[in-house]
C-alpha cells in the first residue's frame, strides 16, 4: 500500500521573549523530533494527555505552522510545494465546530470558498457539488442559506466535514472532532466518518485524548508525550498489551463504568523550556533507572510492528 502522508525528524519550537537585536530569552519545545508513515486509506490515531504536542503536530500537517526543522510529503507533495495544492490533498476539521466557521458567512458561502478558490468552479458546477456534499453529511438543502449560530454543534460539526470535503482532499486531520459533542451525537458523527471514509477512501489522522474513540475508529495508533512518539502500532496491539508505562497510564486513566480511576503519577510534564536530558517520562515512571535519566530512547522495534521509545519496555 503506498504512503499519503510521511513526515521526518519533524520538530517545532516557540520563541519566548522575542528581542529585537537579540536572540530570545527561551524556546519552548513544543514538537521533538518526530517520523510518522500513514498510508492510504488509513486512520492513524494519536493520542496524548493536554500538552503533549498534539495539535501543534496536526496544524504543521495542514501548513497552519511552519516546521522548524524536518520535513512532510503528503501525496508527494513536499514542503516547497503551494498552499492551494496542499489544501488539495489534505484539510484539518476543527475541534470547537461552530468557532471554526465564520459567523458572517452563510453556510453556503462557506463551501463555496474551497470549490471557488481550490478547483475554480462557476456557479452551477458549485451548486451541484455543494448539494451533493450536503448529502452526503446528512443535512438538509435549507441549512444552506442559514449562519454557523443557527446550528447544534452535532449540526456544525457536519459541516466542518463538509467543508474539508468540499476542498476534495483526500486526507482529513481530525483534532479532537467528536470531543465537544454530546455521547449520542458523538457516535453519530462517527458512523458518519467511518462511511465517508469507505465511500470516498479517504485517509484520517484521528487526533484526541479519549482511547475509547481513539481504539473504536484507529487502524494503529501513535503515542504523543512531551512533543515526542514513545509508542506505535496496531490498535488493537497498543491497547491490548502496552509495552511503553506512560501507554498503560493513559489507559489505566480512562473512566470505565464500574471501575475505579487508575493509573494514578507523581509529577508533571516536564518543562518545556528546558526539556530534560534522558527520557521525559522518567521522573514520573515507576521503572525508571540511571541511564532513563541520561539517555534519551530510541523508538524502536519490540515485536511485531510495535515500537516503543523505553529502555526498560513492559512485558506483554
Amino acid at each position: 500500500m503506498s504512503l499519503a502522508l510521511e513526515t521526518r525528524d519533524l520538530t517545532k519550537t516557540f520563541d519566548v521573549g522575542k528581542r529585537l537585536m537579540r536572540p530570545p530569552k527561551a524556546q519552548v519545545h513544543a514538537v521533538h523530533p518526530t517520523s510518522l508513515n500513514v498510508e492510504n486509506g488509513e486512520t492513524l490515531g494519536i493520542v496524548g494527555e493536554s500538552g503533549c504536542g498534539k495539535s501543534t503536530l496536526a496544524r504543521m500537517l495542514v501548513g497552519l505552522l511552519p516546521p522548524t526543522s524536518g520535513t512532510i510529503e503528503i501525496e508527494g507533495l513536499s514542503g516547497g510545494s503551494s498552499p492551494a495544492d496542499f489544501g488539495r490533498v489534505i484539510q484539518y476539521v476543527f475541534q470547537d465546530p461552530v468557532s471554526s466557521l465564520n459567523p458572517r458567512k452563510t453556510i453556503r458561502q462557506i463551501l463555496e470558498a474551497p470549490l471557488i478558490h481550490l478547483h475554480g468552479m462557476g456557479r452551477t458546477e458549485r451548486s451541484a457539488r455543494i448539494d451533493e456534499i450536503f448529502d452526503s453529511v446528512s443535512l438538509r438543502p435549507e441549512f444552506l442559506d442559514r449562519y454557523p449560530h443557527e446550528f447544534s454543534g452535532g449540526q456544525a460539526q457536519r459541516i466542518g466535514i463538509a467543508r474539508a470535503l468540499a476542498a476534495n482532499a483526500r486526507i482529513l486531520v481530525l483534532d479532537e472532532p467528536v470531543s465537544a459533542l454530546d455521547v449520542s451525537v458523538q457516535a453519530q458523527v462517527l458512523n458518519l466518518l467511518a462511511d465517508l471514509k469507505d465511500e470516498l477512501g479517504l485517509t484520517y489522522l484521528f487526533i484526541s485524548h479519549d482511547l475509547a474513540v481513539v481504539e473504536a475508529v484507529s487502524d494503529r495508533v501513535a503515542v504523543l508525550y512531551f512533543g515526542a512518539v514513545v509508542e506505535e502500532g496496531r490498535a488493537e496491539n497498543i491497547f491490548a498489551s502496552p509495552r511503553h508505562p506512560y501507554t498503560r497510564l493513559l489507559a489505566e486513566s480512562a473512566p470505565v463504568v464500574g471501575r475505579p480511576i487508575g493509573g494514578q503519577a507523581q509529577g508533571e510534564l516536564p518543562d518545556p523550556m528546558n526539556p530534560p536530558p534522558g527520557c521525559a517520562f522518567a521522573s514520573r515512571c515507576p521503572r525508571a533507572t540511571d541511564i532513563c535519566r541520561t539517555d534519551r530512547p530510541e523508538l524502536r522495534p519490540i515485536e511485531g510492528d510495535q515500537r516503543a521509545a523505553c529502555h526498560h519496555p513492559l512485558d506483554p
